[in-house]
Order: C-alpha cells, then structure tokens, then sequence
C-alpha cells in the first residue's frame, strides 16, 4: 500500500512522533526516494507548523512537539540521504553566545531550519566566540545563527563577527542573529545580515538569504 505523504504530513503536524517515525519506516521499506519523503512528508508538514506557528495558530510547545516529530522521521531517514548524497537546501551552524545558557529558542530555530531542508549544526549553549570561528572554517555554513537572551550577552555576537573578519572568513557565510532583547537595529549596528525576530521568520529570510 503506497504511503499516503498527506497524512505523514499531517501527523507531525499534530506532534504524532510514533506515528511519523513508523510511517518513514514504512516508506523507507517499501523501497521509495528517501528526498521524497522527506520533500513531500516531512518538510511539507514542517512548512505548514511555520505558517501556523507565524500567524499564532500554532504556540512554542505545539511546534516543538511538530519538531520533534519531525525529528523521528528524519532520524529514519537520515542514513539514507547521506547514502543517496541528497543536496541540503544550505547549510547552518547554530549557537548560544559565551554567558548565555537558554537553549529553548535557539533549538526551536535550528529544529525548524532542518524541517526546511538544511542540514544544521547545532554547537550547544555559552559558546565561546572562536568555537564559532572554528565551526565556520570546519563546516563552512551558508548561514551562522547566533542566540542571545540576555543584554549583557548580546554584545558577544559583535565580537563573534569581528573576530571572523580578523579570520577573514567573514564574506564567507550570512550571519543571523536572534532572541529575545535581540533587535533589527542591533543586527544592523553589529554587522549581521539578517535580524531573526522568530523562528518561522528566520526560516523565510535564511531560505531567502542563500536562495532557496
């Protein structure tokens, strides 16, 4: 019986985790292109949890319980797309800044980014400035994400975007920035490219910004 991606799609966006972990099994098992279920099940679903989630019909634990969802399926999935060389929408490295160790956002972003197709690299919390430095010569990012939920945190990000142009890595990669007492005008004054003031809009100008 063909895997009906409708209902796959519907099930993470009611957080069904089982329930979409046994349905990419299934699909996986009945032989079908792993970057079709993940294209037409999973990030179909994940799209409609960010159109909810930014028109306030869907709320932060609905969405994390989506991704989490989602997180069940690609962990089936996963293997596969590296055996099958499947190309990622982009690429994203994704931290907390050193002094800051809220995780909830931050996770929430880079679980929505893998829902949108990126393969995402999520170094942790309280990170000191050349661990984002190292990252983004190891992995070389189409996007850094940067979190900081505190204001005396914030300037930490200042200082991760100097110290990548002192690596002259800086033209490299597009550098978001987000969270609470983060703003538009503090991106601006500190040199990021894009200002994410939640996690569906940080997908839509990621996407945007690497031209996906």
């Amino acid at each position: 019986m063909a895997v009906d991606f409708g209902k796959m799609a519907d099930l993470l966006i009611a957080g069904k985790v089982e329930d979409v972990s046994n349905m990419t099994q299934e699909a996986i098992d009945e032989g079908l292109d792993p970057q079709e279920v993940l294209q037409n099940g999973l990030i179909a679903g994940m799209d409609v949890v960010g159109q909810r989630f930014k028109a306030c019909e869907m709320f932060i634990p609905e969405v994390l319980r989506s991704a989490k969802a989602m997180s069940a399926g690609m962990d089936k999935l996963r293997p596969l797309l590296s055996e099958s060389q499947a190309k990622a929408a982009g690429t994203m490295v994704i931290g907390t800044v050193k002094g800051d160790l809220h995780d909830i956002g931050k996770n929430l972003v880079a679980m929505m980014f893998e829902g949108a197709g990126f393969k995402v690299v999520n170094l942790g919390i309280d990170l000191d400035t050349q661990v984002f430095v190292d990252a983004v010569k190891e992995h070389k990012p189409d996007l850094l994400g940067m979190s900081a939920l505190l204001t005396t945190t914030m300037p930490r990000m200042g200082e991760v975007v100097n110290a990548l142009k002192e690596a002259g890595i800086r033209d490299q990669v597009k550098i978001m920035v987000g969270g609470a007492p983060v703003t538009g005008e503090f991106a601006e004054e500190i040199g990021a490219d894009i200002y994410g003031a939640n996690a569906a809009s940080s997908v839509d100008k990621g996407r945007e910004a690497v031209g996906k």
